[in-house]
């Protein structure tokens, strides 16, 4: 099966890389046109570099040779009227908005000397941003369009990102998390009766900078004081009840262009992980 977004648009935010770019590419791949933004400049309270503009120009060669067409900007979701200005440019250029991929989103887990604010840079980018994504888009969206959000499998297992020893950066993440998951049964409700529907996936660990970083690899193995990557994924294997370290992001991007597509069009409000079964391994967290 091929082109099963042809004709359509999306809004993908956090495009410059990870599992952003991925979705981007899959989408793309599947005949969609793509609006992309990222903040491609760091965070201060975030310990692990953000992306660049050269990782957004990335995004946009890979999509356009596939024969798709792109309009990236620089912006931050943090920033509402940012994101509209992205979104009405996209569309006036584009012609129409079908998608939206809510995924933009920052761990700023403790490291040095943590701070209260490190709690709200994490709730503004992972809640706010998404929020805001989706308030700039929803006047764009015709009926049978698709909202998909990034959530966490890790957000929902206590003794995880609520762990003192992560901070309130991470605490922050946590929290944002977990109240996507009424945001969108809410907005799923609101929207139904345009048949627009609204879904939440919640990976594992996936092979992104958000879990390849120093902070998280002291997280995984406190007995070392400057783990590797090889020290950590036996760890992360543990992770998971299958026996793997982490997801690739295109095993994210699969379920996004399911969600986006019109194969899925009466499945909404729906919570959908993406964790080769870490929680029904630890439904009480890791040390639960």
């Amino acid at each position: 099966m091929s082109g099963r977004l042809e004709g359509k648009v999306a809004f993908i935010t956090g495009a410059a890389r990870g599992q952003g770019r991925s979705h981007a590419v899959r989408l793309a791949q599947e005949g969609a046109d793509i609006i992309a933004i990222d903040i491609v400049e760091q965070i201060e309270s975030n310990p692990y570099p953000l992306s660049t503009p050269e990782d957004l120009a990335e995004t946009v060669t890979l999509v356009e040779k596939l024969g798709r067409r792109i309009i990236a900007t620089k912006a931050d979701v943090r920033e509402r009227d940012q994101l509209r200005e992205a979104v009405n440019k996209g569309v006036a250029e584009l012609g129409r908005l079908d998608i939206v991929v809510a995924n933009a989103g920052i761990l700023p887990m403790a490291m040095g000397d943590p701070q209260a604010t490190d709690f709200i840079d994490a709730v503004d980018v992972d809640l706010i941003g998404v929020m805001n994504a989706v308030a700039v888009s929803v006047p764009h969206l015709p009926d049978r369009s698709s909202i998909i959000v990034t959530g966490s499998t890790a957000a929902m297992m206590p003794n995880t990102t609520d762990n003192p020893a992560m901070g309130p950066g991470s605490a922050g993440y946590g929290w944002a998390k977990k109240i996507l998951i009424g945001y969108v049964e809410e907005m799923a409700l609101h929207l139904a009766p345009k048949f627009i529907r609204v879904n939440a996936i919640h990976p594992t660990n996936v092979n992104t900078h958000l879990l390849h970083n120093d902070g998280l690899y002291a997280q995984f193995r406190p007995d070392l004081e400057n783990p590797t990557r090889e020290d950590v994924e036996p760890a992360f294997v543990t992770f998971q009840a299958m026996p793997i370290p982490y997801v690739e992001p295109v095993d994210i991007s699969n379920l996004v262009l399911f969600l986006a597509s019109d194969e899925s069009r009466y499945i909404t409000g729906q919570q959908i992980r993406v964790d080769a079964g870490s929680l029904l391994k630890f439904p009480n967290g890791p040390t639960g």
